[in-house]
C-alpha cells in the first residue's frame, strides 16, 4: 500500500521545519502504523480507505502494549492526524479518519528539573580542563541553562545568531519561528572564550554554525545529549539527565524568582501560554511557608487566641 512516506518526511522537515530528532520518531510511528495495516488489515489496499475503525483499533492495539505508556499513544496518533491531514490536503483522500478520534488522557506531570544548589554546585564545580572540547562542552552546557534552548536549536546556531554587543541570541524555533533570548555578562565571557579556543583550534575554518566537533565539523544532536548527560551526572542521581533538564531548569528557576509568564512563554519559543503553565509550581517548602504565614489555625493557640 502506497503510503507517499518519504513526501510526507520532506514536508515535515522543510515546510514544517520540525527538527531531525522529531521527523525520525515521525518516520518510526508512521512505520509502525503501517505494519500494522499489512498484519492485520491485509484487504486495505490504498490509503484512502482507511477509516475511523481503523484507527481505533490501532489504539486498542497500542494500549495492549506493555512497554507503551498513554503519553506515547498520544504522540503517535499526533503523528497520525498531522499525516492525514497532510494527505487531505495533497488531495491523496477526500475524507480525514482522524477528524473525530479521541486520544487517551494523558496525566500531567511535572518537568524534571534541577534544583537551584544543584544547578549552582554544577557550574561551581565545572572543570574541564583546557583546549577546544572544553571550551566548547562549557558554553553547550551554560548556554542551555542561561537561555532555555532547546537541543536542536543548539546545534543550527550560527555565529552570526549571536549580538555580542547587544546581549541576545537569535533562535530559529519549531516551524522556523524566530524569537530574541537576551543573556548576561557570565555567559558572554563564556562565548568570548570560546571563540578565541576555536579560532586558533582551526584558524582557517569558515564554517558558520557555531558548535563544532573535535574535527571542526557542524555539532550534531548526540553530541550535545552526550556531553550534558556526563556532566548533570555530577550532580544529580535522577535517570533523566538530557539537554531538556537544563531548559525546564531555566524556566522553573525563572517562575520561582518571579518572572511573568509571558515572558517565559515568549522565551521558551512556546506557542501557546498552556505549555509554559507546567513550570508555575511550588516545592513544598514555599507552600508551607504560606501557609504558616497566612492561615489562622497554623498559628499557636497563645497567637491565635484574643487575650481578654
Amino acid at each position: 500500500m502506497e503510503t507517499h512516506s518519504e513526501s510526507f518526511s520532506n514536508f515535515l522537515q522543510y515546510e514544517k521545519r520540525f527538527s531531525a530528532h522529531t521527523v525520525t520518531a515521525y518516520r518510526a510511528d508512521l512505520l509502525q502504523w503501517t505494519r500494522f495495516l499489512s498484519e492485520n488489515l491485509e484487504r486495505l489496499t490504498s490509503v484512502s480507505e482507511v477509516r475511523h475503525s481503523h484507527l481505533r483499533s490501532y489504539i486498542v492495539f497500542l494500549m495492549k502494549k506493555e512497554a507503551i505508556t498513554p503519553r506515547s499513544v498520544h504522540r503517535k496518533l499526533s503523528c497520525l492526524k498531522t499525516y492525514f491531514k497532510w494527505l487531505e490536503k495533497q488531495g491523496f483522500i477526500s475524507e480525514n479518519p482522524t477528524t473525530k478520534l479521541v486520544a487517551p488522557k494523558v496525566g500531567k506531570r511535572l518537568p524534571v528539573v534541577l534544583t537551584e544548589p544543584q544547578t549552582e554546585k554544577l557550574f561551581r564545580m565545572l572543570d574541564l580542563g583546557t583546549g577546544y572540547p572544553a571550551k566548547r562542552d562549557q558554553l553547550i552546557l551554560e548556554i542551555l541553562y542561561e537561555t532555555g534552548m532547546r537541543r536542536g536549536e543548539l546545534a543550527a546556531l550560527k555565529r552570526t545568531d549571536i549580538d555580542l554587543k547587544r546581549l541576545e541570541i537569535k533562535i530559529f524555533g519549531k516551524g522556523g519561528k524566530e524569537r530574541l533570548v537576551p543573556f548576561g555578562k557570565s555567559l558572554l565571557s563564556t562565548i568570548e572564550a570560546y571563540l578565541l579556543e576555536r579560532r586558533q583550534a582551526f584558524p582557517n575554518l569558515l564554517e558558520s554554525t557555531l558548535l563544532l566537533t573535535d574535527k571542526g565539523e557542524p555539532i550534531y544532536d548526540k553530541l550535545i545529549y552526550l556531553v550534558v548527560k556526563k556532566n548533570l551526572s555530577l550532580v544529580t542521581n535522577q535517570d533523566k539527565r538530557s539537554p531538556h533538564v537544563l531548559r525546564h531548569s531555566f524556566a522553573t528557576h525563572l517562575s520561582n524568582h518571579g518572572a511573568d509568564l509571558t515572558a517565559i512563554k515568549d522565551l521558551m519559543g512556546h506557542a501557546s501560554l498552556s505549555a509554559t503553565q507546567i513550570y508555575v509550581h511550588n516545592d513544598i517548602e514555599k507552600l508551607k511557608k504560606s501557609y504558616q504565614q497566612a492561615h489562622p489555625k497554623s498559628k499557636s493557640t497563645e497567637d491565635s487566641t484574643d487575650k481578654l
